[in-house]
C-alpha cells in the first residue's frame, strides 16, 4: 500500500505542471519575456518568471498539509508578489525594499528570534538574509543554475531534517518537487522559461527559511556553508567590481559562472551542474566528515576563493575583449 502522502505529492506535481503551462500562456499573452542584450547569457526571447511555480508549490503545501507556517507563507507571498510585479514592469526600489524588509521580519517571527532573548541577532540576520536573497537573484543568469543549485541545497537539508526535525519534512518535499518541475522547463540547452525575479527570490526565501530553522535549532551558524559556492562567487564578484570602480547595482555579466558560460563557451547546463554538484559535495562533506565544522568552513571557503581568483586572473581578459567588441 502506497503512503497517502506519496499520492499527494504525485497530485501536487501534476497540478504544478499544469499551472506552469497555464502561466506560460499568460506570460506569452502579456509579453512577460526576457529579450537578449549585450549583458545576457542567452540569445533567444524566453518566457520570464517560470520560477513562480515554487510559490504555487508553497501554496499547494499549505492546502494539502495545513498552514503550519502562516507568517512564513505570508512573507513568501508578499516578496513573490513584488518580485513578479518587477518582472512585469520595473518597480521603484523603495517599494521593493519595504516589502523585502517586512517579509524577512515575518520569516524571523516564524523562526522565533523576535523575542527578548534573541533580538540582538535580528539586524545581523536581516543583513545576511537580504544579501543571500539578492545574491540568488544575481546568480540567476544561465539555464538551470537556480533550480539545480537549490536542489543541491535542499537535499542535504532534507537529510539533516530526517534526524533533527527542525522543519516539516513535507515542506522540503514539496519544494523539491516544485524545483524539479521548474528544472524540467529550465534545465535545458534551450530553456522554455527563466526563473525571473519572482522565481529566484521565491526560491531563495524558501531555502533561507529552511536553513534558518536549522541554524536557530542547532545554534550552528556554520551551516551557512550550504550556500558557500553562491556566496564566494557573489561576494568576490562584488569586490572585483568595486576594484574596477563599477556601479555594483548595475546589471553585468562578470560572475565566474558567466565567464565560464559566455567567454569559455562551456554549455550552460554543464556550468550549472558543476556549481550544484560542488555545493552538494561540500554540504555532504560537512555532514559526514569527522572534522571540525569551523575548520571545514574556513578551508572550503579559502579553497573556493583561490579557485575563483585563479580562474579570473587567467580568463578575465576574454571578458574585456568582449566588452571592447560591444563598444
Amino acid at each position: 500500500m502506497i503512503d497517502g502522502n506519496v499520492w499527494r505529492y504525485v497530485v501536487i506535481a501534476v497540478v504544478l505542471v499544469v499551472l506552469e503551462q497555464i502561466y506560460f500562456r499568460i506570460a506569452d499573452r502579456f509579453n512577460i519575456v526576457d529579450k537578449p542584450n549585450e549583458r545576457s547569457s542567452h540569445k533567444r526571447v524566453t518566457i520570464r518568471g517560470g520560477g513562480i511555480v515554487c510559490l504555487f508549490g508553497a501554496w499547494l503545501y499549505a492546502v494539502c498539509f495545513g498552514i503550519e507556517y502562516v507568517w512564513f507563507l505570508l512573507g513568501l507571498t508578499m516578496i513573490a508578489a513584488i518580485s513578479f510585479a518587477d518582472d512585469v514592469r520595473s518597480v521603484p526600489n523603495r517599494y521593493r525594499i519595504v516589502v523585502h524588509f517586512v517579509s524577512i521580519l515575518l520569516m524571523f517571527y516564524e523562526w522565533g528570534i523576535l523575542n527578548s532573548t534573541m533580538w540582538v541577532w535580528v539586524v545581523p540576520a536581516w543583513v545576511v538574509c537580504t544579501g543571500i536573497i539578492n545574491a540568488y537573484n544575481f546568480m540567476d543568469g544561465i539555464n538551470g543554475i537556480t533550480g539545480a543549485y537549490s536542489l543541491a541545497v535542499l537535499t542535504p537539508l532534507a537529510l539533516l531534517n530526517s534526524s533533527m526535525g527542525f522543519v516539516d519534512e513535507r515542506l522540503i518535499a514539496v519544494s523539491i518537487i516544485s524545483l524539479l518541475v521548474f528544472c524540467f522547463f529550465n534545465f535545458r540547452t534551450r530553456a522554455k522559461c527563466f526563473a525571473g525575479d519572482v522565481g529566484a527570490v521565491t526560491i531563495a526565501f524558501i531555502v533561507l527559511f529552511v536553513l534558518g530553522r536549522l541554524i536557530v535549532r542547532s545554534g550552528e551558524v556554520w551551516y551557512l556553508l550550504f550556500l558557500v559556492v553562491y556566496g564566494v562567487d557573489s561576494i568576490l564578484t562584488i569586490i572585483h567590481r568595486l576594484i574596477l570602480r563599477e556601479n555594483i547595482f548595475k546589471a553585468h555579466r562578470k560572475h565566474l559562472y558567466q565567464l565560464l558560460a559566455n567567454e569559455l563557451h562551456i554549455p550552460h547546463v554543464a556550468v550549472s551542474a558543476i556549481y550544484a554538484l560542488l555545493q552538494l559535495l561540500i554540504s555532504l562533506g560537512m555532514i559526514w566528515l569527522p572534522v571540525s565544522h569551523d575548520l571545514y568552513f574556513i578551508v572550503v571557503t579559502m579553497f573556493l576563493c583561490l579557485v575563483y581568483v585563479v580562474l579570473k586572473i587567467r580568463y578575465y581578459h576574454l571578458h574585456e575583449e568582449y566588452l571592447k567588441h560591444c563598444n
